[in-house]
């Protein structure tokens, strides 16, 4: 069993994750990394014992870490990998009641905000539905013996084993940020994978905020960011990620969505360029076009 952490700028999350990971029995080793950070990440793992850290040559996001970690996990011999970012912090009881779901090819924990235990950091919704659910006790009543299955949260504490990876592949490099675990979950979906959230399992995460702006009178959400990099690649991403396992229905449905959102509810002509662009460059197979946003944020 290996835990695959990717890092980026946040030594001292890492820190406290790595620590803690460290005192996790069932872990044969921790892969750690790092996306070409600039904080001293790659001095510190150099020296830290116990760990094992790679440092890329330039930050390929959550995408290319996760893609890299879990290969070099399968190529060091697991055939259970546990994967996170470094801002997650798993419960010290995480992994082994993990584990105790035996039939399952991906699986993970709920994310609990670590300043409101009872609230999802990530709200999830219930399958074979459209509610979705953001306390932790709407989830506890909606599980079947201590799980909610066929639902996973990517990449945040969750298990995947060697078999699955070998028949879907590794995450998508080139998606960089937001999209690629939903990609991933989609994908493993597809193959008939047996996915799960197990409920009394929880990592501890810090509140990202609302991950949906009200739209259409409140009929609905979008997922806007103030920030343009996490825009377009999530612009760019979804419509992909849709146009795929969806369809080009829903795919064309969310580029009206953006479209409404950005001339109606948040007018910005250009935010909507941001967007049109970011889907313009995914069609034709372009996944450098996020680079012009790095140092924006």
């Amino acid at each position: 069993m290996i835990a695959v952490v990717v890092t980026f700028n946040r030594l001292g999350l890492l820190r406290t994750l790595v620590d803690r990971l460290e005192q996790v029995p069932e872990l044969a080793e921790v892969l750690v990394v790092d996306n070409a950070s600039t904080d001293g990440t790659g001095e510190w793992l150099a020296a830290r014992d116990g760990v094992l850290g790679r440092t890329l040559a330039e930050n390929g996001g959550g995408a290319r870490g996760f893609h890299d970690g879990l290969e070099w996990a399968l190529e060091r011999g697991a055939d259970l990998v546990w994967l996170m970012d470094d801002d997650g912090l798993p419960d010290p009881g995480c992994l082994a009641r993990l584990l105790e779901e035996g039939d399952l090819d991906f699986w993970g924990p709920l994310v609990v905000d670590e300043a409101a235990p009872d609230r999802l950091v990530f709200p999830i919704r219930l399958p074979g539905g459209t509610r979705v659910v953001h306390e932790l006790a709407d989830v506890e009543r909606a599980a079947t013996a201590g799980r909610i299955d066929g639902i996973v949260i990517p990449f945040n504490g969750v298990l995947v084993t060697r078999e699955l990876v070998e028949r879907i592949g590794l995450p998508r490099a080139e998606y960089f940020i937001w999209g690629d675990d939903h990609e991933y979950r989609l994908r493993a979906e597809a193959a008939g994978a047996r996915i799960a959230t197990v409920v009394d399992a929880q990592v501890r995460h810090p509140a990202v905020g609302s991950l949906g702006t009200p739209m259409m009178f409140g009929r609905t959400t979008y997922n806007h960011s103030p920030s343009d990099l996490k825009h377009y690649c999530m612009a760019r991403n979804n419509l992909l990620n849709l146009r795929e396992y969806k369809g080009w229905p829903h795919a064309l449905a969310f580029v009206a969505k953006t479209v409404w959102f950005y001339t109606f509810t948040r007018p910005s002509p250009r935010r909507l360029g941001i967007s049109l662009r970011a889907m313009y460059d995914g069609l034709r197979g372009d996944f450098t076009g996020h680079r012009r946003y790095l140092t924006r944020g």
